[in-house]
């Protein structure tokens, strides 16, 4: 939505234009000022897009003003509507970005034409600012920020990310990533541990250089491309650089191993960085990356202390006898689940639950009835502590969500957790429709109160703390009209209240319900009921 700003000292002008825009088809949000310095203030509350202005006014002219308003919003476009047809005052427009220039004797509709005209300008400008090409350096940092984003989801859910190769291959070729979406991949995982006293730029900066380290010691023998992981670890997928190196996947992984402990060198002794490197035992799927990535993770954590330097490949058994089977339900799912529900996604997070839930145990052994019983715990305590973070435990009964052994099998259990989480999810939605309607009803209430004074949009808006398109869009979602008929309405039926009492004059009905001017009261007034407020006044007395 763009909003117009009409200025001009005489007020019958002013009035007039005001009525004209806002009666137009076209998303346009119309203010009005009677004075430079007004027009001036309305442009230190809020965007403007397009100016209409006098140029001959008392103060500050709308030159003088047009210079100010370019210095606020640069894209702003201006129309000077004017009397004056002199050389100098049409010369001088023309030297401003952004400004046409029409006399007011050329009437309504070429002033309407300008204003539409101006608004076609403003949506190809966004337009063609959108598609400028950036400077390469920009480029690529943007290219391996989309990179990371894309190989960070991947990492979320491999399994079903990768399912259709052909659609994965259109995205790497697309994202410029320079691997094999058909070819099997190595994962190695780095921790970095900085020296202390960094501060977080320096700790960024030390992270780039290891980086490039990485690049300059491998890139003649691999391909490969690296991303932070959610938990601030480097991770590389790796791939041979052609299909003779495919053809000897054993000695890349030894070529890994004995380069990696020269990145590790070079990073301790040039950065004063310690770095420990943990590498799938060979080559994976795509498809299984997510769990690859999740065992490289344990591996560190049982025999990576903090600060050292060490390089470790994954086997079947993971060190100290501890399986390396992927768990029931892996954490990155339950800090998706939690997400989902903060969101309000409650279609997502009942599809995971759903997922657990077949994937419980017909034949419970001991070691997966202990993942299960896990998995159930995990995702019930992250629903208890949104209800009870937001107080729901008065409407919401969740006594058992914390107590397994209430359930009479597993499967009731996750039913159960199911049966929560649908409740949590209609309290969510009962209260943001309740809040959303309250405070509709609050500006309902305002505008009733005062109706006699500045109701427009960007108004609104600041009382009530809201952006005034957000607040235009939210009115018509929860009343069904826009907020200017609405607006019509109350003054309208005050207006009629007041007609009743034939002691006040129609300029004393007109002020108490927002216009200063009587002409342009009687001109709402009978766009509203057909009649002028005199006539509707002596057809009560009639009656």
């Amino acid at each position: 939505m763009y909003r117009l700003l009409i200025v001009d000292d005489e007020e019958i002008i002013t009035d007039g234009l005001y009525e004209v825009f806002s009666r137009l088809p076209e998303q346009l949000d119309v203010c009005r000022a009677y004075s430079a310095q007004e027009a001036l203030d309305w442009m230190s509350r809020t965007r403007i897009d397009i100016v209409l202005t006098d140029i001959a006014m008392p103060g500050m002219n709308g030159l003088e003003m047009t210079e100010t308003i370019l210095s606020y919003w640069p894209r702003c476009r201006v129309i000077f509507l004017t009397g004056h047809s002199e050389f100098e005052y049409a010369y001088r427009a023309i030297q401003l970005p952004n400004v046409r220039y029409l006399l007011k004797t050329e009437g309504y509709d070429k002033v309407q034409d300008s204003v539409r005209e101006a608004m076609q300008e403003l949506h190809r400008g966004s337009l063609e600012y959108r598609l400028l090409a950036q400077s390469r350096e920009q480029a690529y940092a943007l290219e391996m920020m989309a990179q990371g984003d894309y190989l960070r989801q991947l990492l979320q859910e491999s399994r079903a990310f990768c399912t259709d190769r052909e659609s994965l291959s259109r995205d790497f070729r697309k994202l410029n990533i320079d691997l094999d979406p058909r070819r099997d991949v190595v994962l190695v995982l780095g921790r970095l541990t900085f020296p202390e006293g960094l501060t977080y730029s320096e700790r960024t900066e030390r992270t780039g250089s290891a980086r490039t380290i990485w690049d300059t010691h491998l890139s003649a023998q691999i391909r490969s491309i690296g991303i932070a992981d959610r938990y601030g670890d480097l991770l590389w997928f790796i791939q041979p650089s052609s299909e003779e190196e495919a053809q000897r996947g054993g000695h890349l992984l030894r070529y890994l191993e004995g380069t990696l402990e020269l990145i590790q060198e070079t990073c301790l002794n040039s950065l004063e960085l310690k770095i420990g490197f943990t590498i799938s035992g060979g080559f994976c799927k795509w498809e299984a990356v997510t769990s690859q990535h999740e065992r490289l993770r344990r591996l560190q954590q049982f025999k990576m202390g903090e600060g050292v330097s060490i390089i470790l490949r994954d086997q079947a058994e993971l060190p100290d006898g501890t399986p390396g089977r992927e768990s029931f339900l892996p954490v990155y799912r339950i800090e998706q689940m939690a997400a989902h529900l903060e969101a309000g996604r409650a279609a997502e997070f009942l599809a995971v639950l759903s997922e657990m839930t077949g994937a419980v145990p017909e034949h419970d052994g001991c070691a997966a009835a202990w993942r299960t019983a896990e998995a159930y715990y995990a995702v019930a305590l992250v629903l208890y502590s949104y209800i009870n973070r937001l107080g729901l435990h008065g409407r919401i009964d969740a006594g058992k969500l914390m107590r397994l052994d209430d359930h009479p099998s597993m499967r009731e259990g996750f039913d159960y957790v199911r049966q929560v989480a649908e409740a949590v999810f209609r309290s969510k939605r009962s209260e943001e429709r309740g809040r959303a309607s309250h405070v509709i009803d609050r500006i309902s209430q305002y505008i009733e109160d005062h109706i006699h004074e500045d109701l427009s949009l960007v108004r609104l808006a600041e009382i009530h703390y809201f952006n005034p398109s957000y607040l235009s869009r939210l009115f018509k979602q929860e009343r069904g009209i826009n907020l200017s008929e609405y607006i019509d309405h109350c003054r309208i039926v005050k207006a009629k209240a007041l007609l009743r009492n034939g002691d006040l004059k129609i300029r004393d009905v007109s002020e108490a319900v927002g216009y200063e001017a009587a002409h342009s009261f009687t001109r709402f007034f009978k766009k509203m009921t057909g009649m002028t407020p005199q006539e509707y006044r002596d057809g009560l007395i009639v009656s």
